[in-house]
């Protein structure tokens, strides 16, 4: 590989026909902190997550009233309807965020907003995220990709969809008022739910060797109490925020907390945010930030030197995301010739789509072309995120899968001259293999095909 083609595969989502060829690769990447758009036109016009709230709301609505007045059959035609429109707008913000990758001019800044909604991931796994999913990458990852790891933290999981997914919105303190108030109506209160803490210092933060107890989970768990959902039943009288989560001081447990050594004293939720800016800048979340950057960009065995000079830098920056990425940029490890990872189902779908021109696909079929490849855009099984080892997804029966798609893709494009497309998307990186396959091809379409599922096309 070249370094321009490294550049646009390795580091970007790969060359389109009418790409200019840099002059400086290193250049290239980091000036696209400048053109990096955190609200284009195709995000900006989704629903954002309170009307999201609101449908995920109106079927608990729905299935109460139908019980209270026996009518259920109506009412499952009501959550048919309402779930069919979450659907729709899942769809629409699947085709969104495509577009958004196949037209952009800062296509390394894209792929990190992809590295972190994956590692602050939600899930449609669970129904009731389905039409809140992308907001919560739109409106809690985009706006801070080119920030602070600590603003980011913040925005990703205090946002209705984190709290949805693992159960926060209704996790309360034991010794809480309300909590305090049903007991004397003998009536019990969910409770504390841990689901959230524990993914935070786990997956988000300190990682799973970071150094945390079971009394640090649990601690944490206490301070984030309060944190719930605009439009519950349990924030009628909770301070609400724009993103549609809120604050219920009513739900919080009382008193100090101790996590990692560490008594906060906050009232309030700034008992949990003072928390958070303690696990944001710790050294194991350095750590553990570091190794999954690494590992991402240098391969599935992530280099020690690299891990440590991110490290360091992650240390000294405060959290600084745009001093990672240049420092990711400036590492040798980034730049060997040979290719270091195969591409994910979605960046390999997205770079055939930048080589094509774009598509004519229509949003369904994009979203049906996602399945195929298996990795439905936040669709990941466990809060974990998709795993970022190739072993994941380049089994045999995943590789004919894409080999299925790139002859789709090929029948859909109007790509005449393949071997200069090819050139112009590799340089001297193409094999001559392929160079040769392409060259005798009996058709432009089947050309096209074969430099889609080509090695180059797949690896990075």
């Amino acid at each position: 590989m070249t370094p321009i083609s490294i550049a646009w595969n390795r580091f970007g989502l790969g060359g389109r026909p009418q790409d200019q060829q840099p002059d400086n690769p290193e250049r290239w990447l980091l000036d696209q902190f400048e053109r990096y758009d955190p609200r284009p036109a195709a995000i900006a016009s989704q629903p954002n997550s309170t009307e999201a709230i609101q449908s995920y709301l109106g079927i608990r609505t729905i299935r109460r009233m139908a019980r209270e007045s026996g009518a259920e059959d109506r009412g499952q035609q009501q959550i048919r309807e309402v779930r069919q429109t979450a659907r729709r707008n899942y769809v629409q913000a699947v085709a969104a965020r495509g577009a958004q990758a196949v037209e952009s001019d800062a296509p390394f800044a894209e792929r990190m907003v992809y590295f972190w909604s994956n590692h602050f991931a939600v899930s449609v796994q669970k129904n009731q995220l389905r039409g809140m999913a992308g907001a919560h990458e739109f409106e809690a990852i985009r706006p801070h990709v080119l920030g602070s790891f600590r603003d980011m933290l913040r925005a990703a999981v205090l946002h209705p969809a984190m709290f949805i997914y693992l159960d926060q919105f209704q996790s309360t303190g034991p010794n809480s008022q309300i909590a305090v108030r049903r007991r004397r109506r003998g009536r019990n209160e969910a409770g504390l739910n841990e689901n959230l803490a524990r993914e935070i210092l786990e997956l988000h933060t300190l990682g799973a060797q970071g150094g945390y107890t079971q009394a640090d989970v649990t601690e944490f768990a206490r301070a984030m109490t309060g944190w719930t959902v605009d439009g519950t039943a349990r924030a009628r009288r909770a301070a609400t925020l724009p993103n549609g989560s809120a604050w219920a001081g009513y739900m919080h447990e009382p008193g100090s907390r101790t996590v990692l050594g560490q008594t906060y004293t906050q009232d309030g939720h700034e008992q949990s945010l003072a928390i958070l800016d303690t696990v944001a800048k710790h050294p194991s979340t350095a750590k553990h930030v570091a190794t999954k950057l690494v590992r991402h960009f240098a391969g599935d065995e992530p280099p020690q030197p690299m891990i440590a000079r991110l490290e360091r830098t992650f240390l000294e920056s405060n959290g600084d995301l745009p001093s990672l990425y240049r420092a990711i940029v400036e590492s040798p490890e980034a730049w060997t010739e040979q290719p270091v990872k195969f591409r994910t189902p979605w960046e390999w779908s997205i770079a055939i789509m930048r080589a094509t021109g774009g598509s004519r696909m229509n949003a369904r079929r994009f979203v049906r072309m996602q399945q195929e490849l298996g990795q439905v855009p936040w669709g990941p099984p466990s809060p974990q995120g998709y795993p970022d080892t190739s072993s994941n997804w380049a089994a045999p029966d995943a590789l004919i899968r894409r080999v299925e798609v790139a002859a789709q893709i090929a029948a859909l494009s109007r790509e005449g001259d393949i071997p200069s497309l090819a050139r112009h998307l590799f340089q001297d990186g193409l094999n001559d293999s392929t160079a040769t396959w392409i060259s005798r091809a009996e058709s432009p379409e089947q050309g096209l095909a074969l430099l889609l599922s080509s090695p180059e096309m797949m690896r990075r």
